[in-house]
């Protein structure tokens, strides 16, 4: 039996004033019932699908595509690997050469995840001009059976644009996208095991994620 030795937490806090994607519906959190007048404490929870930390189903970019509550549990955990490129600028590409060199990894993991630490960049005007990945990228990731992709910033694709390559592909393929989780920089460990499991909200895009990466003894 394994023990867990460290998890890291890789989930934005989510609040009333969590930072969306541009149009989407901010949180609105509040007080349903109090101890002191109806006897225990209740709180009212609105909130998009795709709020905080979060995963998208096929169905967000395709209507034919399955719905959350359809896809296998599988999917939204397992064996991870790191692809650091936190070098990158405000508004640049990920190309294949650049993950070409994690090549091996990715044929022993189940899910990869893309470090830019772009999370500390949330509340400033940057945090929306984030680095993306090449259409390339995501091709090569699908070739090699890698079903669920996930970034640390607020979308895989570019951020403003009328297209969305990355969702497209990763919809058609039947896969899952994690988006603006956080913390990759502290996963300071050798083959994390990556959990995000979605509420079991049925016929939805998409749903908010408690995330982690766990290291076992």
């Amino acid at each position: 039996m394994q023990k867990i030795k460290k998890i890291v937490d890789l989930t934005h806090n989510l609040t009333n004033g969590t930072v969306v994607y541009p149009g989407d519906p901010e949180p609105n959190i509040t007080v349903a019932t109090t101890l002191e007048k109806e006897g225990y404490n209740l709180s009212r929870v609105i909130v998009g699908t795709q709020s905080g930390s979060h995963v998208d189903a096929p169905y967000h970019f395709r209507n034919e595509g399955s719905t959350i509550d359809k896809m296998d549990l599988k999917l939204f955990m397992g064996n991870a690997v790191v692809i650091n490129v936190n070098y990158k600028k405000a508004n640049e590409m990920v190309t294949l050469e650049e993950v070409l060199p994690y090549e091996e990894k990715i044929n022993k993991c189940d899910i990869v995840l893309f470090r830019f630490d772009w999370y500390k960049k949330i509340g400033t005007e940057e945090f929306f001009d984030h680095p993306f990945l090449s259409g390339e990228v995501g091709e090569f990731l699908l070739e090699k059976g890698i079903m669920t992709v996930a970034t640390d910033c607020i979308n895989l694709d570019s951020t403003g644009g009328t297209e969305f390559p990355l969702h497209d592909m990763y919809a058609q393929g039947e896969g899952i996208i994690a988006e603006n989780l956080a913390h990759f920089d502290e996963i300071d460990f050798e083959d994390p095991f990556v959990i995000f499991l979605p509420l079991k909200l049925i016929g939805v895009d998409g749903s908010p994620v408690r995330a982690v990466a766990v290291q076992f003894e």
